[in-house]
Order: structure tokens, then sequence, then C-alpha cells
């Protein structure tokens, strides 16, 4: 079942090496087919190089593998609880790719530097808290969803202008209207990470772009009124 999402599934995640996001098998991702309300997603700790489109793993929002030969992603509670909350989402990918998660381990929110930035985001990529040993220790990967619920509600972003978090000490997730934009606003996610890191050491005391350029940035692209692209 889900063939076609299966093979969407596939290609989203084969794109995570050839970006260079993922070392081994460090990463994943998810789609979710919007009829059905099920989602697809990469097995656990299978390699890349043996990954088929067959090999993909159809749950449900309750965690019930639906259809799958493998375990799925240790990460799918995280990937449930996500799509439980923001129907809006359609894909999700978690990475360790070194940029993103050295702002992670740092446990510092992206700044907003830049127009690059802008484009994908409003606003800086925000850093989660850690998990209290009783969240780890009850449900982690559960409880990482509910942390980033709790970060996006607290602070009034939008997961949609916002497509990305930090989970603190660990890494980025990341996500989209399906798994496809998923890894596209992943590779954007590192490569604003680094230009982030780079500016600081070019500039210790600078400061976050003004909100008009932000703004103007974000806006062209997304929303009503985007006039940017064909």
């Amino acid at each position: 079942m889900l063939e076609q999402l299966k093979k969407e599934v596939y290609e989203a995640n084969m794109e995570l090496p050839r970006r260079g996001l993922i070392t081994y098998t460090w990463g994943n991702v998810s789609g979710r087919d919007a009829e059905t309300g099920y989602f697809v997603i990469k097995p656990s700790g299978v390699d890349y190089d043996a990954l088929t489109p067959d090999d993909m793993v159809v749950m449900d929002l309750e965690g019930n593998k639906i259809e799958g030969k493998y375990k799925p992603s240790s990460d799918t509670a995280t990937h449930i609880e996500l799509y439980k909350k923001y129907p809006e989402i359609g894909g999700i990918v978690h990475t360790h790719s070194p940029e993103a998660v050295a702002w992670a381990q740092a446990g510092r929110d992206i700044p907003l530097y830049g127009t690059t930035h802008a484009d994908y985001f409003l606003g800086p990529i925000p850093c989660a808290r850690n998990l209290t040993t009783e969240e780890i220790n009850e449900a982690y990967e559960k409880n990482t969803g509910m942390v980033i619920i709790e970060t996006f509600e607290e602070r009034g972003i939008n997961p949609v202008y916002t497509p990305a978090v930090l989970c603190q000490n660990h890494g980025p997730f990341i996500w989209g209207k399906d798994a496809a934009e998923a890894v596209h606003n992943a590779v954007v996610l590192e490569e604003v990470a680094k230009m982030a890191r780079n500016t600081e050491l070019i500039n210790p005391k600078v400061k976050p772009a003004p909100d008009n350029i932000k703004e103007k940035h974000f806006y062209r692209k997304h929303g009503e009124n985007a006039y940017y692209g064909q």
C-alpha cells in the first residue's frame, strides 16, 4: 500500500547522504498520506546503500505498524507527535548534520542574520530545552516531540513559517508540506547554521537582521502576496 508515497519517502531519504546531511544511518525522513492519515518512514538502522522503496514502513498515528518487514525508525514517536499536532505538516526529517548539531549542542537558537535565512524561516531557529530525567525514562522519543511542540506553543512560533527546530544536545528536526520539501528545508538549515557560525566568527558583536529586511525576504516567497518565482 501507499507505493507512490514509499517511493517519495525513499527518494527523500536517499537525498540525505547525497547532500552530506548524514553519516552512516544518522537520519530519517517520513511522509504523510493525507487521505488515510498513515505515514511512511525509514526503517531503523538499515544502511542507506541497502535501502529500497519496499523497505519503507507504513505506520498510523497511534504508533501501530500497518505494513513493513522492518521496525520503523527509533524516532517514529517524535514524528507522530508532530503529525498529530500540526496537520499542515506532510513530511519530517531528522538528521545529525554537523553545523546544525553544533548549535544544538551549544543550546542556542540560530539567529536570523541575513536574507538567506529569511527566505525560508521567519525568525530564529529555536532550540528546545533538554528533557528531564523523568521525560527521558518515561518515553524519550514521544517526549522529544512534546518538548518541540512546547517550544513552539510557548514562543508563539508558527511551525509553517519556521519549519525547523533544534533539540538541545541532540540535533535538528525539519518539516515541510511533503518529504521532499522537508529535505529541501533541511539542506537550507545546514547552510544557514554554517553562515551564522561564520558570521559570529567574523563579528562577535553582530546583531540580527532588521525586521524590515527579514519580513521583505520571507513574505516575497511565502503567503498570499508572494511574488518570487514563476
